[in-house]
C-alpha cells in the first residue's frame, strides 16, 4: 500500500538518500522502505496529523502494535532502526524540527551463532558437482571460490573479469556501501577457476556478450536465487542434512580460518566487515568448536 502523497514524497527523498549519499546495499534500501510504508500506513490510518509530525507516543503505539501482531524481537529492533535514520533524514533536510526516537536505544540482541559446516561436509559439499559436465565444472570452480574467499554469494555471482587477477592469486570486490576490498584467492580455487574460464566460460556465452565470471546456461549473470537452488540440489547429492543457507559457506571460511590459527583483523578485511565486532561472532564458533574437541578427547574432558 502506497503512502498518502505527502508522505510518499517524503518517503521518496529517503530512498534517494539512503542510495546516494549512504550508499547503502539494495537489500538495506529495501527491507527500510517495507518497513516505513508499514509505519506510514499505520500512522495514516488514524489520521491524525503528518508522518513528519509524530511524537515518540506515535511511534510506540506503533512499535506495540507491531509486537501485539507477532512481529519478532529482531525484526522491532530493526523496524526502530529504520524509523530513527528516517527522522534523522528528516531533521537534516529541515522537514521535521527534531528526531522523536533521538533518545531510544535500539535494544541489544542475543547474537544467534551462525550454522556452520565441518571440513568434511564442505568437501563433501564442494565435490558433489559432476565436473565431466560444463555446468558441473562451473559449479565447482563457484563453490571453490566461495569457500577460498569468504565473499558474499551477492559479491561473487556480481563479479566481473577485470577484478580477478589468477597470476597474483586475488580478486577485488566490491561490498556493501560500494567499499572495494582485496581478497586472496588460493591455489586450489585458482586452479579451478582457471579451468572454468577456459574450458566452459566460452561455451555458455554463445551469443551474448557481458564480463561476469559465473554465467548461467543462457550466458546471462548468475543470480543469488539460482546459487541457492544449486546449494540445495548438491547438499542433497552429498547427504548433508543441516539447514543450510546462502551464507553458510562463508561462516564456514570464517570459522575454519580462525581455528587455522588467522588473526581476526585479517578475517575482519577479508570479509569486509566495516565492525571488528561483527566478526568477533565467528571467535565464538570456533571456541565452541574447541570445547567440543576438548570434551571428547582429554582425558579429564
Amino acid at each position: 500500500m502506497k503512502a498518502d502523497a505527502s508522505n510518499q514524497l517524503l518517503l521518496d527523498g529517503f530512498y534517494n538518500y539512503m542510495v546516494a549519499e549512504r550508499r547503502l546495499a539494495p537489500n538495506t534500501v529495501e527491507s527500510y522502505g517495507r518497513d516505513l510504508q508499514r509505519y506510514c500506513t499505520f500512522i495514516e490510518q488514524d489520521r491524525v496529523h503528518p508522518v513528519k509530525d509524530c511524537t515518540r507516543y506515535d511511534l510506540l503505539r506503533f512499535l506495540s502494535s507491531e509486537q501485539k501482531n507477532g512481529l519478532s524481537a529482531r525484526s522491532l529492533s530493526r523496524m526502530l532502526s529504520s524509523i530513527k535514520m528516517f527522522y534523522n533524514y528528516l531533521v537534516i533536510e529541515a522537514a521535521a524540527a527534531q528526531n522523536p526516537m533521538q533518545d531510544v536505544q535500539t535494544p541489544r540482541l542475543e547474537k544467534k551463532l551462525p550454522c556452520v559446516m565441518n571440513r568434511d561436509e564442505v568437501d563433501a559439499l564442494i565435490k558433489a558437482p559432476d565436473t565431466e559436465k560444463p555446468l558441473g565444472l562451473r559449479d565447482r570452480a563457484f563453490f571453490e571460490v566461495l569457500y577460498a574467499t569468504g565473499l558474499r554469494v551477492s559479491e561473487l555471482v556480481s563479479l566481473k573479469i577485470d577484478s580477478i587477477n589468477l597470476d597474483a592469486g586475488f580478486v577485488i570486490v566490491i561490498g556493501k556501501g560500494s567499499k572495494e576490498r582485496v581478497v586472496p584467492l588460493g591455489e586450489v580455487a585458482i586452479s579451478w577457476l582457471r579451468r572454468y574460464l577456459a574450458e566452459v566460460r566460452p561455451r555458455l556465452m554463445k551469443h551474448t556478450v557481458n564480463s561476469y565470471v559465473f554465467i548461467n546456461r543462457d550466458g546471462n549473470e548468475m543470480s543469488r536465487q539460482g546459487f541457492w537452488k544449486l546449494v540445495k540440489r548438491y547438499c542433497l547429492a552429498a547427504g548433508i542434512i543441516k539447514k543450510i543457507s546462502p551464507h553458510t559457506l562463508r561462516h564456514s571460511f570464517a570459522t575454519h580460518i580462525l581455528e587455522g590459527g588467522a588473526d581476526l583483523r585479517s578475517v575482519q578485511v577479508m570479509l569486509g566487515h566495516a565492525d571488528i565486532v561483527t566478526t568477533q561472532i565467528y571467535t565464538h564458533v570456533a571456541n565452541s568448536t574447541l570445547k567440543k574437541v576438548h570434551d571428547k578427547y582429554h582425558p579429564r574432558g
